[in-house]
């Protein structure tokens, strides 16, 4: 018989890997059409990292949730009722950018930069949303060790590196440079 925390720690995963199965999907789909509007990728020779990060942060936070019993954690109603609204975020941010919408940076020179949805109020709301799910998510089970050096690991991946790329791809499309 399954626990209940272990059915929701089953849900949970099987939801997010099939998030992350059909994003990518949606992320090669709308590459294909950035690419034939001229579109450019830019290089970064940093992208397997996030794969690494995201795979080892789904590897993880079962696992150390697992080891832990698996239980939920103390308030995990409230992590997943943030979990919950993350997704509202990130699905918000995702439907904004349309089919610019990508994990890899790709630039559409001459286009405007896209001002609606939670763009109105954020630069990177999809960031956001993500590093909030790599809190949210493991909380709900009490795996503390997994939120903690993920949500580190992301932060610096993400204001180290990810974050200047893309500000200088759009600074240059904008300038009309192309390196």
């Amino acid at each position: 018989m399954v626990t209940p925390p272990a059915g929701l720690l089953i849900v949970l995963l099987v939801v997010i890997v099939s998030q992350r199965v059909s994003e990518l999907r949606l992320a090669r789909r709308n590459l294909d059409w950035a690419l034939a509007q001229g579109g450019r990728l830019v290089e970064e020779p940093h992208y397997f990292l996030f794969f690494v990060l995201h795979t080892g942060w789904l590897l993880a936070w079962p696992i150390e949730a697992w080891l832990r019993g698996p239980e939920l954690g103390g308030l995990w109603w409230l992590w997943l009722v943030g979990f919950v609204l993350t997704e509202v975020l990130r699905y918000w941010a995702i439907a904004s950018l349309g089919k610019r919408w990508n994990t890899k940076i790709v630039v559409l020179d001459g286009e405007a930069r896209i001002e609606t949805g939670p763009y109105r109020f954020i630069s990177h709301p999809n960031y956001l949303a993500v590093a909030l799910e790599l809190i949210c998510v493991p909380m709900i089970f009490g795996a503390w060790i997994t939120a903690l050096v993920c949500t580190v690991l992301n932060a610096a991946l993400l204001l180290g590196l990810r974050i200047p790329a893309e500000v200088a791809a759009v600074r240059e499309a904008s300038e009309g440079r192309h390196d």
